[in-house]
């Protein structure tokens, strides 16, 4: 689950000097054009986000992998758009699979904020991140300067809060993000939908705007004597396209909790 916009140009074969994205064919106005399967070093990898439990897309990506052995592949959090299809890709490929939730893993190792995981010279910094889920976990890549961002921050448009998630854990995260990627001097976000950031404290500024703007258009629609969720989605977001507005009441939900509505 991620944001709402409808997909448009594909971002497959995006890189970085360790990064290379295998883009899944699971489009949609949740998905934008697809989950982003990052492979993540040089002769040994990392994988992070297999995707769906798709065959032709992990099939896809054990092609593409060629020679190069997976030692570890890593989720950003459990919605079966990224986590889907991670044990067949794991019973392929011989590999642990490492998540936050437990119910994801497989294996004797999870993944928890301020782990590092290393192979081949390679590390990923593990950064919680929840709010997105309850799970959400990006991941800094130090030799390329770069963060994955599961969907924590989209390529195009802004995050659904689903509904295991929530929004004041989601601003922190924001928040503890555009800190970090100041002080490491990050130069792109390598998200989990759409094409990658090539400024990351603009996108995050961005975020962190756009859901304050948001706060203040549902308190706005409080005072016009909107009550209700969809009450709320008609007057914020009567410029969006109809057939999201059952996504958007799901983030209005959020905001509402945020906001301590009933």
């Amino acid at each position: 689950m991620s944001g709402l916009h409808i997909p448009i140009d594909s971002p497959d074969g995006s890189r970085t000097a360790h990064a290379e994205n295998v883009l899944a064919p699971n489009p949609g106005m949740m998905t934008l054009d697809g989950t982003n399967t990052w492979v993540i070093g040089a002769d040994e990898v990392m994988v992070v986000d297999p995707g769906p439990d798709d065959a032709a897309h992990l099939d896809r990506v054990v092609r593409h992998l060629g020679e190069r052995r997976v030692r570890q592949i890593l989720l950003t959090h459990g919605h079966s758009d990224h986590s889907g299809g991670a044990r067949r890709f794991a019973e392929t490929v011989g590999a642990p699979v490492r998540a936050l939730d437990p119910r994801h893993r497989l294996g004797s190792e999870g993944l928890a904020d301020g782990d590092v995981v290393a192979v081949g010279g390679v590390e990923l910094h593990v950064y919680g991140t929840p709010g997105h889920s309850f799970d959400s976990l990006c991941f800094w890549l130090p030799q390329d300067r770069a963060v994955l961002t599961g969907d924590t921050v989209l390529g195009r448009g802004t995050t659904v809060i689903a509904q295991d998630g929530g929004l004041a854990d989601y601003l922190r995260s924001l928040d503890r993000l555009r800190k970090a990627a100041e002080e490491l001097a990050a130069d792109v976000l390598l998200p989990g939908h759409g094409p990658v950031l090539a400024d990351p404290i603009g996108a995050l500024d961005g975020y962190i705007r756009h859901r304050r703007e948001r706060l203040d258009q549902i308190r706005s629609a409080q005072k016009q004597g909107a009550r209700t969720p969809r009450e709320i989605v008609e007057i914020v977001y009567a410029d969006v396209d109809r057939q999201l507005w059952p996504v958007a009441e799901i983030s209005v939900r959020a905001q509402l909790d945020y906001l301590g509505s009933p």
